[in-house]
């Protein structure tokens, strides 16, 4: 079905209930991301509220941890303040990755179970990494590399140096769709088997408990603990830790 409005074609396609503006998708992982989004726009807006120099609330000392954490995080581990203009950036990488995992909590897919948003990130990344070679070196210099130790290593060092983004995503997206598929296989095993067992009750009573998930109830809690809370942050701690290293010794030249 197509609509024209002041010249303009907006496209939606009935059959799978996804808007298309123009060639792009309106996906879940785009709604939830803005979602997200949303989420660290209006937690920040409500963290920074009234700040003041003197007898602060509690609302600007957990601001303030949180910038001083993120300060810490990238000063520890590049040596000094020469990096603190990545501060906002590992702040804002931290916080989307974050989010975007422990979202699944509230029954919503999280968009880091899309591979397209960590190969977003590690393209981002990958910029930067290649921005600061080249500031460090000059283009020459980020080309010399390629050559090094020897000139029949170039092509293994290309590759190296594009799969650099490709690990740094893969790793991220595995661990958190694993987690994703893991927890979904249990609540359909669960499922299943709570229907098998009240199934067994004789008469209208059996029939309508097989219908009741019960066993789903408070095992996949447990689990649901380590594949989104602690798997999940620490995902994001490692995609954030690998993004400071690289950036920082690729500025050492």
């Amino acid at each position: 079905m197509n609509f024209d409005i002041s010249g303009a074609k907006i496209f939606f396609r009935i059959p799978t209930g996804i808007p298309v503006l123009g060639d792009i998708l309106i996906t879940e992982t785009i709604l939830v991301s803005w979602l997200v989004m949303a989420i660290i726009t209006g937690l920040c807006i409500f963290l920074t509220r009234n700040l003041k120099v003197e007898k602060i609330g509690k609302r600007q000392a957990v601001a303030e941890l949180l910038v001083e954490t993120a300060t810490n995080l990238v000063r520890s581990n590049t040596g000094g303040k020469r990096f603190d203009r990545m501060i906002p950036f590992v702040a804002a990488l931290f916080s989307t990755s974050v989010v975007s995992n422990l979202i699944s909590l509230t029954g919503l897919r999280s968009p880091t179970a899309d591979l397209s948003v960590e190969a977003a990130w590690a393209v981002v990344v990958f910029i930067m990494i290649t921005a600061n070679k080249i500031k460090a070196g000059g283009v020459l210099g980020y080309l010399k590399g390629f050559t090094t130790p020897i000139f029949v290593m170039t092509p293994f060092n290309v590759l190296s140096e594009i799969a650099t983004p490709i690990s740094m995503a893969c790793r991220h997206f595995g661990n958190i769709l694993s987690g994703v598929v893991i927890n979904g296989l249990i609540y359909a095993a669960l499922a299943l088997a709570s229907s098998a067992i009240l199934h067994l009750i004789p008469g209208a009573a059996g029939q309508l408990l097989s219908q009741i998930p019960i066993l789903d109830v408070g095992l996949p809690a447990i689990l649901s603990f380590y594949f989104d809370w602690f798997s999940g942050i620490m995902q994001a701690f490692i995609f954030t830790m690998l993004t400071i290293m690289y950036i920082a010794n690729a500025a050492e030249g």
